[in-house]
Formats: structure tokens, C-alpha cells, sequence
């Protein structure tokens, strides 16, 4: 088993491509080499250029690849399905083209891969975190998730990248039975799992458990840690997903209530081989103490045995 630290924008407060207070993607890029890293996530469609030469640039200035790109955005209406298709194109032709990750042994596909995410549904971010209030898709606008993420996922392979999908506090796909229904309607030959530490902990999960459960499905991973007298307080408010991370809800990892050693047993009672991405989502506008936490989030994994 070997495993590698990569890192994400929305470390850097990237997360909706409309926010005027992002940071230039040049300056995550290289803040990211700074703190360590050799690969990053692209981020939200968007954020960087869809570009080979402009990206290609910036990732050899700053000695980075990229381990994956991103959808996050509206799975569920059929009147947006065209646009996240073309996302997808356009993302696989630009990460089919940049440098390319090595491969480790009992890693079960190659990046990059392509994290598919449900996001833009007010009903279900007022209601992350909270299984219990959370409206549910009927049987048949499930149905018509299905179907988008299952073009989604085929349109990725046709370009060899690997389409993983990442349950997400604040979507459609974020509770214990919704995981359980993805896993149940979505074949393993079509996509894997990404599952990220700190958003099934916020879910009321509990990560090792979970990492355990699916370990067969699990092609990519994600870690955040939680602040948990933060996450208590927005528990109790009306609150946007990302609202709480303005307010530190997500932390450096160490510093939260996660036990990442825990977690490194976990992932290597399974044989988990491959890539694993930091992230700590917050409000851009505090992004100029981004690389700090970035380099405390790797130092503090680097003293409990993992590699970047």
C-alpha cells in the first residue's frame, strides 16, 4: 500500500466560479508548490483556464500535476444536463493532455479522475448536516439523477478518465441511504467512490466505518478535518454548507475532531493505494492564511506517517 497527498483550490476558498473574491488561480498554483504539493485538483469548472499551454505553464513552473477535475453543479434538472455534459468534455480533453500522475501498485485506476458532485438545491443546503430534515428526490427525479450521472461517468470513459462520485453535504447525494442508493444504481464498471472524510463526518458518519464499508468502491479519497465547537454552533442555525465553512467549521487536519491515525489504519487495513486530497473549505476572503493551513494540514500528516 502507498498513498500520496495532493491538495485542492477550494483550500484557497475556490469553490463557486461567480465569487468575486477568489484568488488568482496563478497564485493557488503557486502557494500549492510552496506547501509541498505535486498535484492538485483543477477545481470548479472554470476556475482555470480550459487551456493546455496556459495550464501546462503554470503546472511545470510550480512542478504540479493535476489528480483530478470536478463537477459540481446541478445533477438532478433535466434543463442542465447539456451544460454539465459539456463540462465534462471540456474538462477531459484538457486533463487527458497534462503531465500524468504515476500509478501506484494496488491503485485501482490511474488518475486523473473526474469527482461528480450534486450541488445547487436551497431545500438541501439549508439542510446539510441534517439527515433527519433533509428532503428526499422522489423515486423518479432520483430516477433522472441517475440517468444524468450515468452519462456523465460514460461520457469521462470515453476519454480514460476515471469518473468517481463524492457524496457532498448541502446536495442531493449526502446522507447514509442516499450513498447506499448510488452504490446500489450505479455500476462499479461506470464509477467509483470518492469519499471524503470530513463531509461524512459532518453527515453523521463515521469516516473509518464508511472507508471500511465501501473499501471495493473506493478509488479516491478526500480528507478535511472538522472544528468541532464551530460545527456544533452552525448545527444549530439556519445555515448554507459553505456559510459554515466561512465560519471555520472545516480546520487544518489535526487540529479537528477527526483521528486521521484511525483513518491511516483504516486505509491500510483496506489496501488502499493511490491519492488522497486535502481539503478545508472557507470564505475566499480569508485566503491569505490559506498556505499556512495548507502547510500545517501536510506537516501534521507527514508526522503521522503519510507521504505527499
Amino acid at each position: 500500500m502507498s498513498m500520496n497527498i495532493c491538495g485542492a483550490p477550494c483550500c484557497w476558498g475556490v469553490d463557486d466560479v461567480k465569487n468575486p473574491y477568489l484568488p488568482p488561480w496563478t497564485r493557488v498554483l503557486k502557494e500549492a508548490g510552496e506547501a509541498g504539493y505535486r498535484a492538485i485538483e483543477l477545481g470548479p469548472y472554470g476556475y482555470l483556464p480550459i487551456d493546455v499551454d496556459q495550464v501546462s505553464k503554470e503546472l511545470d513552473k510550480n512542478n504540479l500535476a493535476i489528480v483530478a477535475g470536478t463537477i459540481f453543479d446541478d445533477l438532478v434538472s433535466e434543463d442542465n444536463y447539456q451544460n454539465v455534459l459539456k463540462q465534462t468534455v471540456e474538462i477531459c480533453e484538457l486533463i487527458t493532455q497534462l503531465p500524468e500522475l504515476k500509478v501506484h501498485e494496488g491503485q485501482h485506476f490511474p488518475t486523473p479522475y473526474m469527482t461528480v458532485m450534486d450541488w445547487g438545491h436551497d431545500e438541501r443546503d439549508y439542510a446539510a448536516g441534517h439527515s433527519d430534515r433533509a428532503p428526499r428526490l422522489s423515486a423518479e427525479q432520483w430516477d433522472q439523477m441517475m440517468a444524468h450521472i450515468k452519462g456523465i461517468c460514460q461520457k469521462a470513459k470515453e476519454y480514460g478518465v476515471r469518473a468517481v462520485i463524492h457524496p457532498h453535504a448541502g446536495g442531493y447525494i449526502e446522507f447514509a441511504d442516499e450513498i447506499e442508493a448510488i452504490v446500489r444504481d450505479v455500476p462499479y464498471e461506470l464509477a467509483g467512490l470518492c469519499l471524503d472524510t470530513g463531509h461524512l463526518y459532518y453527515s453523521g458518519m463515521d469516516p473509518s466505518e464508511w472507508l471500511k464499508k465501501y473499501a471495493d468502491r473506493l478509488d479516491y479519497v478526500h480528507f478535511k478535518d472538522v472544528d468541532e465547537k464551530v460545527y456544533q454552533q452552525v448545527l444549530q442555525e439556519k445555515i448554507r454548507f459553505f456559510e459554515a465553512c466561512g465560519k471555520g467549521a472545516m480546520c487544518p487536519i489535526g487540529a479537528g475532531s477527526l483521528n486521521y491515525p484511525e483513518i491511516k489504519d483504516t486505509l491500510e487495513e483496506i489496501g488502499y493505494s493511490g491519492y488522497i486530497t486535502i481539503e478545508q473549505e472557507r470564505d475566499p476572503r480569508n485566503s491569505d492564511t490559506s498556505l499556512r493551513d495548507v502547510k500545517a494540514s501536510v506537516e501534521y500528516l507527514k508526522s503521522v506517517g503519510y507521504e505527499i
